[in-house]
């Protein structure tokens, strides 16, 4: 089964490949199995947007912000959507809402700068153009337009505004559009699909010959510079101390690492880095409540000063461990949560499985109540006995779930299950009773007669025999290896058991061959043989494949 990441994956590979609906598809059934994951609402987002349901796309924008709210790509989602729904002001108060949480985005101060550019000096859509079928009268053009980042920035040079107010009145002068470098970009844009969404940029359209490419004079390779480093001393000095902290951090030296990065914090007190290392050291000394301290802190500073989400991520990840370490499994697995909601890390995604593993066993051996579970096999036994066969099983299941030890229960399931004509789940109740209590008789004649009603002759007869070797006595044992014995076509069975690989292995072995011919004529050596393990697997492969019959 695929997982959400695997789902998301796909969705990409659709959406790049303008596979629009199965793009939905793929982020809907990744949205079912992780629902609070922001980036997913944000990609199905933009698929909405590229088959025109702008009403979706709003919708998963909105929820992209409700779940992220300092993402600044949910703003640019919701403008975009905004936008083409042709509620422009509203687009313009999303975008700057955006640039509140990331003054610097580039992607919304383009997109806020456009908006209003056209909210102040439309494009007049409403030109008669060719019977009402100019393509250029399209009143989602536009807003397709600006939310492409390759030709959003071309909307606002008033030489391609002019060349587009003049073919919406007349389509036919395209020519103008063509001749112009600019403006062959926004034509490639419209024909690649209006706009393209926002999400991949089209190719531009090739309007005249190709023309051959100048070859490059081969040019030295400039000697690449440093980059600058722009930091403050303040804040080179804490990361020399950062350094020094770790070193002694692996030396377990807690209380020399506890030192520098103390001094480190002081030196770039909204570093989170610094917090969330002494939290670790805090963490190995079992001081576990001053690591969650430093942690919840570390998480503040870091909202406060726009810390990248992998910090934070990471500062509720040690969260988690520090409570999974108290064995505090609920809040380990609120804090696990908290951090992939930030960042999708593998290593705490399965720190997170494991614990919602935990607490399942948990419930279930909190639920283990065998006086319960002897009552609910009772209520079970009488409505089996009144042939009100779902009743009984509804008490057997609940009786499993208060004793999943007593195999008494799974045999008392089976034949329910066998009444029901659920022979494979019947099997299987057979077989856990067998596991949990090997030398449980009943279950393996129950188990026997199952084999015989899914016409398993073979396999019916080991089970038989093996409760005829624990019970000699159990007539219900040997009637039914009898009655297996009887209804055998010899012939037919032998045909069906060398239709098996490991039976033709077996044959094929010559000291096996040596071994059956020795057990024909000496009782005594068989029992010898059949002290080894090795040869006993192989006695009963055969005894199931009914070649062999026990006597």
């Amino acid at each position: 089964m695929s997982t959400a990441d695997e789902l998301k994956a796909k969705g990409n590979a659709a959406l790049q490949a303008e596979n629009f609906d199965e793009a939905i598809k793929h982020y809907t059934e990744a949205i079912q199995k992780d629902s609070n994951n922001h980036i997913l609402y944000s990609n199905r987002s933009a698929a909405y947007a590229k088959v025109g349901k702008y009403a979706e796309s709003l919708q998963d924008a909105e929820k992209t912000i409700s779940l992220k709210s300092d993402w600044p790509k949910g703003y640019s989602r919701k403008g975009a959507a905004l936008e083409l729904m042709n509620k422009q002001d509203e687009a313009i108060k999303t975008y700057e809402q955006g640039l509140k949480f990331d003054p610097n985005n580039q992607l919304l101060k383009d997109a806020l700068k456009n908006c209003k550019d056209n909210l102040e000096t439309p494009l007049n859509f409403g030109g008669s153009g060719a019977g009402g079928m100019n393509p250029f009268a399209d009143p989602k053009f536009l807003a397709n337009l600006a939310m492409n980042p390759k030709t959003r920035g071309l909307l606002s040079d008033p030489e391609v505004q002019n060349l587009l107010k003049d073919l919406q009145k007349n389509p036919n002068d395209i020519g103008k559009l063509l001749s112009n470098p600019k403006a062959t970009q926004l034509l490639g844009a419209m024909f690649g699909g209006m706009g393209g969404g926002g999400m991949f940029d089209n190719e531009e359209m090739q309007t005249e010959e190709p023309k051959p490419t100048p070859v490059p004079e081969e040019k030295k390779p400039e000697p690449k510079s440093e980059p600058k480093d722009e930091r403050t001393s303040e804040q080179r000095e804490a990361a020399k101390e950062k350094d020094l902290g770790n070193e002694a951090y692996k030396k377990k030296d807690f209380e020399t690492a506890l030192k520098h990065y103390d001094r480190a914090s002081e030196l770039d007190p909204i570093n989170i880095t610094y917090m969330t290392n002494k939290a670790a050291v805090y963490f190995e000394k079992n001081d576990l409540t001053k690591c969650i301290e430093l942690c919840e802190k570390a998480i503040e500073v870091g909202r406060e000063n726009k810390a990248d989400f992998t910090l934070i991520a990471k500062a509720y990840a040690r969260i988690g461990n520090a409570y999974y370490k108290q064995k505090d499994l609920k809040n380990s697995l609120k804090y696990y949560n908290h951090s992939l909601s930030e960042h999708r890390n593998p290593d705490v995604l399965k720190k997170k499985q494991l614990i919602e593993k935990e607490i399942k066993e948990e419930e279930m051996r909190a639920y283990i109540n065998p006086e319960e579970a002897e009552k609910e096999k009772n209520l079970g036994n009488e409505a089996f006995k009144k042939g009100d066969f779902p009743a009984a099983m509804k008490h057997y299941n609940e009786a499993i779930k208060r004793n999943p030890n007593d195999a008494k229960l799974f045999r008392n399931r089976a034949l329910c299950y066998s009444k029901l004509m659920e022979f494979q789940l019947a099997l299987n109740d057979c077989d856990q009773a067998i596991k949990l209590d090997a030398n449980f008789v009943k279950a393996y004649v129950q188990k026997g007669s199952i084999l015989m009603l899914m016409k398993e002759q073979a396999k019916a007869m080991s089970a038989y025999a093996k409760a005829i070797e624990l019970d000699p006595d159990c007539q219900e044992a040997i009637e039914g290896y009898r009655s297996c014995a009887m209804s055998s076509d010899p012939e037919e069975v032998r045909k069906r058991a060398m239709q098996d690989p490991e039976v033709q292995q077996i044959l094929s072995d010559p000291a096996m061959r040596l071994i059956l011919e020795q057990m024909q004529t000496d009782r005594q050596a068989a029992q010898d043989h059949l002290k080894n393990p090795a040869i006993k697997a192989k006695i009963q492969k055969l005894i199931e494949a009914g070649l062999i019959q026990v006597r």
